[in-house]
């Protein structure tokens, strides 16, 4: 069944319907918010409250834009206030930040392949959020640079800046780090 007819179901009140979303997008939905809190217990309540409000808020989706764009937005707009909360109330170190990430990876055989996706992840967690979201979303969702600043509601300019930009952190980051790479 397509998405549009999905929430249109859940919009008459059909909780099959939402079930099916929520199936659709819950894992997705949760690794994007563990990839920007860094704390995989907060990434799954915040996935909880992505879907409460996809649920009691779906009279205000329009079909102008892809439902997984507006499920992401509600997710993006939740971490931003929760990462905000936590900056305010906590303060994590790097290296706590890179374990949380570390515990959850199935590495290769490779060693070199887990160090780089340790640093890799370690880099990104290091990223501001205005950077570390849209490079998410892009290199890690895979999502196009337009429907990103769909999700974000930012003109399509900035998104472009700000993915080039937080590469260039990221490249910056990983060469001075311990675990050198090419990234040209």
């Amino acid at each position: 069944m397509e998405e549009q007819e999905l929430i249109r179901q859940v919009q008459e009140g059909d909780e099959m319907a939402f079930s099916k979303i929520v199936r659709i997008y819950k894992d997705k939905i949760v690794n994007f918010l563990w990839q920007l809190t860094g704390d995989y217990e907060k990434a799954v309540e915040l996935g909880q409250e992505t879907f409460i409000r996809v649920y009691f808020k779906a009279y205000r989706y329009k079909p102008i834009a892809p439902l997984s764009s507006w499920i992401y937005t509600i997710a993006s707009n939740l971490a931003k206030t929760e990462m905000k909360k936590m900056r305010k109330y906590f303060v994590v170190s790097l290296e706590d930040i890179q374990n949380k990430y570390a515990e959850g990876i199935v590495f290769t055989e490779n060693p070199a392949n887990s160090e780089l996706i340790k640093n890799v992840r370690g880099a990104i967690s290091s990223l501001h959020p205005r950077y570390r979201i849209p490079i998410i979303l892009k290199d890690i969702e895979g999502f196009s640079q337009e429907e990103i600043a769909q999700i974000l509601q930012k003109p399509l300019g900035t998104i472009k800046a700000r993915i080039s930009r937080g590469r260039n952190y990221l490249k910056k980051e990983l060469e001075e780090g311990s675990f050198k790479i090419n990234l040209s």
